[in-house]
């Protein structure tokens, strides 16, 4: 049955009022907007001539991002470079009302930044500017201890991996077993290059091409019965208790605590960037279950959102009166 307003009005009270930690890696999204002319005399590329230029933060500053159009309780944990882009970055998120208590910034370490270049309103290329190293000491250590006393103190705790060198498993138990141990919902966005176990999770959402990966399984004909029982087999070896497969657009795929499959048809109308969708769909799907609600109602509340987040160019999210104005109407 689609969401009706008054529930999602009591939803939205009720996100208000929890208290989410975001953990991951951190990036600074660049997007340079051109126009297309003429091809390099140089090379067989297209000439873009920049005429504006937006960033925004980006990877698990995203996801922080998001939850702040729901929730002033948010708190952001990762680490940047001490350069230009990491100030640029931390003190974006500050503005926004955003606790960076949990930011490193790490000396001699570039932060993140993916630019993409977009002409005639397509993207061309994309540009990273980044490093793989693992968190070095002492801030390993003080992450380990900030963690410890944190998580106690959260309604939800969000993993955003993009295996830039935040997490590794000693990390991620810590996560898991502070969060069980207090009763916390705990939600992992994995990465595949990143290879984690995430046993005891509450929340696993891979996309497709990462649930057909981590489960080590092949897909040449893209078919949804593939992915389901890759997703079959992530839940059975991480027994997480909801598994959510977001499927560009062919929607969602549900996995609930008894294993049933549920399809969510896809909300978008004009898909113009996929960029930080998935943000979008983790933090709604983990907002709504800390909230009360059952899976399938959280998973038609993330659907709607990232429906709505890929009609909009650049790293974008979605605010609440966005979802009252795309509700279904309830017959």
């Amino acid at each position: 049955m689609p969401l009706a307003p008054d529930r999602l009005d009591l939803l939205l009270a009720r996100f208000g009022r929890l208290r989410a930690l975001v953990i991951g890696d951190l990036m600074l999204d660049e997007f340079l907007w051109g126009r297309v002319r003429r091809l390099s005399p140089e090379a067989p590329v297209p000439v873009v001539e920049v005429q504006r230029c937006s960033r925004f933060p980006g990877g698990a500053a995203n996801v922080a991002r998001n939850l702040l159009e729901f929730t002033p309780h948010v708190t952001l944990c990762g680490m940047v470079g001490d350069d230009p882009a990491g100030v640029e970055l931390v003190g974006s998120l500050k503005q926004i009302g955003c606790d960076v208590s949990g930011i490193w910034s790490i000396p001699g370490r570039p932060t993140t930044v993916k630019t993409r270049v977009f002409g005639r309103q397509q993207q061309i290329v994309r540009v990273d500017r980044e490093t793989r190293d693992a968190l070095p000491f002492p801030a390993r250590g003080e992450l380990l201890d900030f963690l410890r006393r944190r998580i106690p103190s959260f309604d939800l705790i969000l993993v955003e991996d993009y295996a830039k060198g935040l997490l590794d498993q000693e990390i991620v138990d810590l996560i898991l077993e502070e969060g069980t141990r207090a009763g916390k919902l705990t939600a992992a966005d994995p990465h595949t290059h990143n290879r984690l176990c995430w046993k005891g999770v509450s929340v696993l959402k891979p996309n497709r091409s990462e649930a057909l990966a981590l489960s080590g399984m092949e897909d040449p004909e893209e078919s949804l019965a593939a992915v389901e029982n890759a997703a079959r087999q992530l839940q059975e070896r991480w027994g997480c208790l909801h598994l959510l497969v977001t499927l560009g657009e062919e929607g969602m795929l549900l996995l609930d605590e008894q294993s049933r499959p549920r399809r969510i048809p896809t909300a978008a109308r004009e898909v113009f960037d996929v960029s930080g969708a998935g943000d979008t769909s983790l933090c709604l799907f983990s907002l709504a279950l800390a909230a009360g609600s059952e899976a399938m109602e959280a998973a038609e509340l993330a659907n709607l959102g990232a429906g709505i987040v890929v009609g909009k160019l650049g790293t974008a999210t979605v605010s609440p009166a966005e979802l009252r104005a795309n509700l279904t109407p309830v017959p």
